[in-house]
């Protein structure tokens, strides 16, 4: 049995001519501010404050930020002056858990456990640094990979450690 799926579920509907319900709401109370002010301020202090209310009823009608409602974009603003700016970066260093080497029941030889660092770019960086330091025999003898240990459980930041 086939089902017609409902397409452009995000659009809302134009209830009010070319208008959503949603924009109609802040144009016409904007426009009530706007008449508010008119009515029972005088000219000098009127004319900002409608000129004010006008643009942010109309931003909040029919602007959007990176296509996304301007109503949303206050909202972010709003937060960011309300919130504390308090960062803090601590610099010390993590301690980094290494895991033991196990003992293979076949042959009897360590077998390293490959250890997952904090950033696998720098790890990344390292192999690919050090293969090419092997392939130019520029290695020293502690870079180069025993052919006992399957994987060793150096990292990038080792290497800069142990030089």
């Amino acid at each position: 049995m086939q089902f017609q799926v409902p397409q452009f579920i995000e659009v809302e509907d134009k209830i009010f001519g070319p208008l959503t319900f949603k924009q109609f709401i802040y144009l016409i109370g904007g426009a009530g501010a706007c008449y508010l002010f008119w009515r029972l301020l005088p000219f000098y202090f009127s004319v900002p404050l409608v000129i004010g209310v006008g643009g942010l009823a109309v931003s909040l009608a029919f602007l959007k930020m990176n296509g996304r409602p301007f109503i949303l974009a206050l909202e972010a603003g709003f937060y960011y002056v309300i919130h504390s700016k308090l960062y803090l970066w601590n610099n010390a260093a993590k301690p980094l858990i290494s895991r033991e080497s196990t003992k293979s029941s076949a042959g009897g030889t360590n077998v390293y456990i490959p250890k997952l660092s904090d950033s696998k770019l720098h790890e990344l960086a390292w192999s690919l640094d050090i293969k090419e330091r092997i392939a130019t025999g520029t290695t020293t003898e502690s870079e180069r990979p025993r052919p006992d240990v399957l994987a060793p459980i150096r990292t990038a930041r080792d290497a800069m450690s142990h030089s």
